[in-house]
């Protein structure tokens, strides 16, 4: 099996790369270039709310320093690579790279929306990491809004089949999360990622010597869509002031509690 990655540039999409590179099935990645990491604090917000997102989003960035390192891809730099922006992700040059490469799977993490043109490229098919268990989360800010919810355990991450249903496609394998007393929000979702992506080598492996080609399982229900204006700065008051970013202490104690999740996998590991 042959695999070409297409991914955003920053550090935990190339800590999921690198991963995949040790499968030995990688055979070229394209990065799109992706927006600032730290996001301009609007300039309507109270002083309060101000300082909260600026707080909100600092703590992102040094959680997904401190788990990921940099965004550079060591280890993989003998590997095709292409680096792309936003609006020529689906071009010609893009489509000319996977032609040239020919791989069997296109695997998508942290890119913008890819267009059939470029999915045709697959020989078999494409699948995309989702940062969030569908269909309970799907759409942005996944990982937030467990811990919004008062249930971090819901916290995970959905490999999918791509199709033009938002992170709505078959589910090929999901990961939870494991909780750590005294992780905040990001140390969570990092933490989700990193558990994700270091079972990548084992599990595509043993999806590359699968006898016929894997088809994920259905979702069975729609579960609930998180778009970008369901957020809000406001939000951020429940996780920093109500419960101080210690919502996974206050679930280990025993005060939260709720649903678990039904994680789905199409792998099965061979006899030993």
């Amino acid at each position: 099996m042959r695999i070409v990655t297409i991914t955003g540039d920053h550090p935990r999409h190339a800590h999921f790369v690198r991963r995949v590179a040790e499968s030995g099935l990688l055979a070229g990645t394209i990065v799109e270039q992706r927006e600032s990491f730290a996001p301009q604090t609007p300039a309507d917000l109270s002083t309060h709310l101000a300082a909260l997102f600026r707080m909100h989003f600092d703590r992102r960035a040094a959680a997904e320093q401190r788990f990921f390192g940099d965004a550079a891809l060591d280890g993989v730099s003998d590997i095709p690579t292409l680096a792309v922006s936003r609006d020529s992700l689906n071009g010609p040059d893009t489509v000319a790279f996977l032609k040239s490469v020919e791989p069997d799977l296109i695997l998508s993490y942290g890119c913008h929306m890819l267009t059939p043109p470029v999915l045709a490229c697959a020989r078999s098919q494409a699948w995309n990491v989702h940062g969030g268990l569908s269909p309970w989360y799907r759409g942005v800010a996944t990982h937030f809004w467990p811990s919004y919810m008062l249930e971090p355990q819901m916290t995970g991450m959905t490999l999918h089949q791509t199709t033009d249903q938002l992170d709505g496609g078959a589910i090929v394998h999901q990961t939870g999360v494991e909780m750590v007393r005294g992780d905040g929000l990001h140390d969570l979702a990092c933490r989700a990622l990193q558990g994700f992506a270091d079972e990548m080598p084992e599990f595509l492996q043993l999806v590359s010597q699968a006898a016929e080609p894997v088809t994920g399982i259905a979702q069975r229900t729609t579960g609930r869509l998180w778009t970008v204006a369901t957020w809000r700065p406001e939000h951020l008051t429940v996780i920093y002031d109500h419960f101080e970013d210690r919502i996974v202490d206050r679930v280990l104690d025993g005060e939260l509690a709720g649903r678990e999740p039904n994680l789905v996998t199409v792998a099965t590991p061979a006899p030993d």
